[in-house]
């Protein structure tokens, strides 16, 4: 069952979603800067990619991991993890909807349908 948020729920948690879009931002970064010695030893052996960096890849991965699924936990949906682009279902109107929120901006100020997503965002 898909959590609902009123517009106050939703701007409350943005402090704390923002945390922790910045901490899964962080671990996707450090993911992409490993992932060339990860190719490497891919493509250096058949049974074993083994690679010093291996243990702190994984470290990382799980990390990025359990951040995303804090984020689903809360009931918003991360459209867009580079820019910070989320959702909040919401009731309006008898219909469920979404509030619309991007990293960067001060609150939640706009809303789309389910169907049209960030292009069809219109204000509050």
């Amino acid at each position: 069952m898909e959590k609902h948020f009123s517009l106050e729920e939703a701007n409350a948690l943005l402090p704390q979603l923002k945390e922790m879009l910045g901490q899964v931002q962080l671990e996707k970064k450090r993911l992409i800067s490993m992932k060339p010695d990860v190719e490497a030893a891919k493509e250096g052996h058949i049974c074993d990619w083994g690679t010093p960096i291996g243990p702190t890849y994984v470290m990382v991965l799980e990390a990025f991991q359990e951040s995303l699924l804090r984020i689903k936990d809360l009931g918003v949906l991360v459209k867009d993890f580079d820019t910070g682009l989320c959702d909040f279902p919401h009731q309006r109107d008898g219909k469920v909807v979404y509030l619309c929120w991007k990293l960067g901006e001060e609150k939640i100020a706009w809303w789309h349908d389910v169907n049209t997503g960030f292009s069809g965002r219109q204000p509050l």
